[in-house]
């Protein structure tokens, strides 16, 4: 029987909150097995570029990423909110290590193709390098991946983290028993948006496809499904989707 590996993506109002960050990851080190986190950052990116005066590009609630936008998403998702987070893991008592997926060459992207819209550098994953981050783990480290790929020939892309989370959990499937955690701003999927009780507290594919045709779950909660659907289908053992306190204190979504 393969060991556990618990993935948690972090994002939303958790990423700003340093007291409640600190309860997040507390909580997740305390699992047992092999850890790994994979993190966003897109509201502070947002902030920082409109202090430098750049002004962030949306469309449909994805972000248009050219040079500029590039080079600060790379210095607060790689740089800022990375390493605050590392040194939060060395201080709950975890030997982190911070990373973007150029680093050890672990996950590999290509610029996403234009069709109706150019996003400039956004990148696609190709490839995620099972065997270097299991080294890492073998080593005593928790990896602490950013929202940032690369494509192999030097240039840096910025890639969405739920995605990364994804294709990370993916990848280490033929290694591992893995589940994995998407932590958001809500308790979990909620049959009513303003009601954060109103938790699912399980949900298979029919009844997302129902409840996608009822209005239920709708815009940003939409790729968020269809990722961790499609987790399950390439061997992940385990996908929940959660907040905060539902993380901290058990509970969330769990996707069947």
């Amino acid at each position: 029987m393969s060991s556990p590996l618990h993935i948690l993506k972090l994002g939303g109002k958790v990423i700003d909150d340093n007291a409640l960050l600190t309860q997040v990851l507390q909580a997740f080190l305390q699992k047992d097995g092999q850890k790994i986190i994979i993190h966003g950052g897109g509201k502070r990116a947002t902030e920082l570029s409109e202090q430098m005066g750049v002004p962030a590009r949306m469309v449909n609630g994805r972000r248009i990423t050219d040079s500029a936008a590039l080079d600060i998403a790379t210095m607060v998702y790689a740089g800022l909110l990375n390493k605050n987070m590392v040194a939060k893991i060395q201080a709950l008592g975890s030997n982190a290590l911070g990373l973007s997926g150029a680093d050890g060459n672990v996950i590999l992207a290509r610029q996403r193709a234009v069709k109706e819209i150019d996003y400039g550098w956004v990148g696609d994953i190709d490839q995620v390098n099972a065997e270097a981050i299991d080294k890492l783990l073998a080593a005593g480290f928790t990896p602490v991946f950013c929202a940032i790929t690369h494509n192999g020939q030097g240039q840096l892309l910025n890639t969405n983290a739920d995605t990364i989370a994804s294709k990370v959990a993916t990848g280490m499937a033929a290694l591992y028993e893995v589940a994995l955690y998407l932590c958001l701003d809500k308790n979990g999927v909620l049959l009513d948006p303003k009601d954060d009780l109103s938790v699912i507290p399980q949900l298979n594919a029919a009844d997302y496809e129902r409840y996608k045709l009822e209005g239920v779950v709708s815009d940003g909660m939409l790729p968020k499904l269809d990722n961790a659907f499609d987790a399950l289908a390439e061997g992940v053992k385990k996908v929940i989707i959660c907040g905060p306190q539902s993380l901290i204190q058990g509970g969330g979504t769990t996707i069947l």
